[in-house]
């Protein structure tokens, strides 16, 4: 049996213990949605054959929605797609006037991602990779790489913005050319959308455009055809915490923001984004809700309606909104067993409690909070794992009475993930809770 890294395994128990998700080694605890990943894996293949995709992962609060879209992350960094992730707060918004959206434009590529870079700042390799590509055309070729990186940019011209963008380009090949580290570090912050006015981007680059609260969608289109320029098979775009636009009071900027989801989400249908996809979470309540949710935008409410044949158990995969059902108890028995393969560094002889213990954990946890504990497993397993520890620091102890000091206690959440406010939407369940031993 393999063994598991130290890294590996303390990456995924400190995340599990803070209840947050691993960025690394999700493959070690991941169980069920298969025909979700299959789903998903569809729209990647489309997004590396020049489409375009879109889909919401709506869940409850700690059902998995973020450990379902790092899991897909992972899967397109292997399929030789670039990634970048970011969540909406509410200082980064997908539409805004007041630098919100240039904000989230900047996060999503200072995490910009890669197959050799999986955890973000691979913007300068991407540009390097071009540029490499285009050194060789040109030897090739008996041309200038000047000349090949103008004739690859073509198509870019085209775009708004596309100008630009490939005026940018040329000059971090100036920079790489002359040996002018700061020309080069000018023009990767501009593709981080990191000048502020225009004025500092013309002086530094000589372009007369910046990214702005206005064109941050336009720039991702560009982008992603850069990456398929530089040797990529395309971009997906990763958005969390949605939650956070159906939580502005203000209703203009809320559609403001759904206009800009609309955009979107028709450009993805139509394909007219070339080797770009969105993956965006939030929770029924965002999707639903039609006074605040998406639905109260009637264009969205008819383009992300349910299939109606699909009834009685029935799911259709290809759907634009992903629903994250319930794990079954088959899955999180599998879950639980994979935990303590992990906290035993892969070693079954390390175990430090046996199958009898499992099935007991899920009948205490049944009875304490009934079927709230598999269908939003978050502080279920962050309890389980907090149980493993106590019993590695404390040998002596039993781990059947250990379960019966277990008290229930009302789950705060997070501040990322705190529910919306009582008088604006329905109250939030009460069924989440955690166990503190």
């Amino acid at each position: 049996m393999t063994a598991i890294r130290p890294k590996d395994r303390d990456a995924v128990l400190q995340s599990l213990r803070a209840g947050v998700v691993p960025r690394t080694a999700l493959h070690l605890i991941q169980v069920g949605r298969a025909k979700e990943v299959e789903g998903l894996l569809r729209d990647i293949e489309r997004i590396a054959d020049g489409g375009s995709a879109i889909r919401f992962v709506i869940g409850e609060y700690g059902s998995g929605k973020t450990f379902f879209l790092n899991l897909i992350r992972s899967v397109a960094l292997e399929k030789k797609l670039v990634t970048v992730h970011a969540d909406l707060t509410p200082d980064r918004r997908l539409q805004a006037s007041g630098g919100q959206a240039r904000s989230l434009y900047a996060e999503l590529m200072r995490n910009i991602s890669t197959r050799s870079k999986p955890d973000g700042g691979a913007m300068s390799s991407v540009v390097e990779r071009f540029v490499a590509e285009a050194l060789r055309q040109s030897r090739e070729k008996g041309t200038s790489p000047q000349d090949v990186i103008h004739e690859r940019l073509q198509d870019l011209s085209e775009m708004t913005g596309g100008y630009d963008f490939a005026a940018v380009i040329a000059a971090y090949w100036s920079g790489h050319d002359s040996g002018n580290e700061q020309l080069k570090s000018d023009a990767v912050r501009w593709l981080r959308g990191e000048f502020s006015t225009r004025t500092d981007a013309r002086n530094a680059l000589g372009v007369r455009t910046i990214v702005d609260d206005a064109s941050i969608y336009d720039h991702l289109k560009l982008m992603a055809r850069f990456v398929r320029h530089a040797g990529f098979n395309g971009m997906m775009v990763l958005l969390d915490e949605l939650v956070n636009v159906y939580k502005l009071a203000n209703a203009q900027a809320r559609n403001g923001n759904y206009e800009q989801i609309l955009r979107i989400l028709n450009d993805s249908f139509q394909g007219i984004s070339v080797g770009l996809g969105f993956l965006l979470g939030g929770t029924p309540e965002f999707l639903l809700d039609t006074r605040r949710g998406l639905y109260s935008y009637p264009a969205l409410q008819s383009r992300l309606a349910e299939n109606t044949f699909a009834t009685q158990g029935l799911v259709d995969y290809t759907s634009p909104v992903v629903r994250l059902g319930s794990l079954s108890q088959e899955d999180f028995y599998v879950l639980l067993t994979k935990l303590r393969h992990v906290f035993a560094s892969g070693d079954a002889t390390k175990y430090l409690v046996p199958d009898e213990a499992l099935t007991a954990f899920m009948e205490h946890c049944a009875k304490r909070i009934g079927e709230a504990y598999f269908r939003t497993p978050r502080t279920t397993i962050t309890s389980f794992v907090n149980l493993l520890s106590v019993l590695e620091q404390n040998p002596q102890s039993s781990w059947r009475e250990l379960l019966g000091r277990v008290e229930v206690v009302k789950d705060e959440g997070t501040e990322a993930e705190e529910p919306p406010e009582p008088a604006e939407t329905p109250a939030a369940s009460d069924d989440l809770a955690s166990f503190r031993l």
